[in-house]
């Protein structure tokens, strides 16, 4: 893909064909705030602040187009897990042993660590190159998405997971806490370790983003487009499970299968005879 139309193009492609209720986000990191553009909705601009899910949900709900950086962002957690602010470590630990997420201490700085563990050391000094982001309606996108988030039910997921490792690669390696999932694992995560990653929405999906309670989501690098775009419904060939989703029906039913179906069947046959 070469430029922002035909991203365009392929978000309103993989809109129309999964039959999605919201549409597929672009999700771009900058640099520099230089790197917005006239038009984008800014929260602080507004005199508000936003949480980043919900820039999310504006731009595959409303098809709005939003920048943020830590000024714009209320979820403090996630801009320094970001790294869009350069604090110690310490510091985000103790805000979240008074957040009582987990059982006490020791629990949160486990939690915390497999956190960084997870994201890995270089992958953190790369994310702290960055200072916000830009989300955008992918079928009208007004960036080059760094990660594409998905919002669906189970069966449009799964969908995109078939196209991603149709080729046996790009297999979605995904780790669940319940925190972080849309904002982390929707967009940083796949950008900045190359990886797909399954989203069941968390905490801040629920309480500030009205993220309903069927939907989960996958993110991925937005350089993986064209191949999930070109092996769609690919899996399985004419087995593929489609959409609408088609199911086996069983087959060899008789009236035996119930003692009442089978009494009425007697009956009506009874009086025949």
């Amino acid at each position: 893909m070469k430029d922002m139309e035909d991203y365009g193009k392929a978000g309103q492609e993989l809109f129309d064909r999964l039959h999605l209720a919201t549409y597929p986000v672009a999700i771009k990191y900058v640099k520099d705030e230089s790197e917005f553009e006239p038009g984008m909705v800014r929260p602080s601009a507004m005199g508000q602040k936003w949480s980043l899910c919900q820039a999310i949900t504006y731009a595959r709900r409303w098809g709005t187009t939003t920048c943020m950086t830590q000024e714009d962002n209320f979820c403090v957690p996630a801009t320094v897990w970001h790294r869009w602010v350069d604090i110690p470590w310490e510091e985000f630990i103790q805000s979240q042993i008074r957040q009582g997420w987990h059982r006490d201490e020791e629990a949160e700085r486990k939690r915390c660590d497999y956190g960084l563990q997870m994201m890995g050391e270089k992958n953190l000094e790369k994310a702290a190159e960055y200072v916000g982001f830009v989300t955008s309606p992918l079928p009208f996108t007004a960036v080059i998405p760094d990660s594409v988030l998905v919002y669906g039910n189970a069966e449009n997921v799964t969908h995109v997971i078939h196209a991603l490792a149709y080729g046996g690669e790009h297999f979605p390696t995904s780790t669940f806490e319940g925190f972080g999932e849309s904002c982390m694992k929707g967009g940083l995560v796949p950008f900045i370790t190359g990886v797909p990653q399954v989203v069941i929405p968390g905490m801040g999906d629920r309480a500030f983003s009205g993220t309903y309670d069927y939907e989960i989501a996958i993110g991925f690098p937005g350089t993986l487009l064209p191949e999930v775009m070109e092996d769609l419904f690919k899996t399985g060939g004419r087995l593929n499970m489609g959409l609408p989703v088609r199911t086996l029906l069983p087959t060899g039913i008789t009236e035996s299968i119930t003692p009442g179906f089978q009494y009425l069947r007697d009956r009506i046959d009874g009086a025949k005879s």
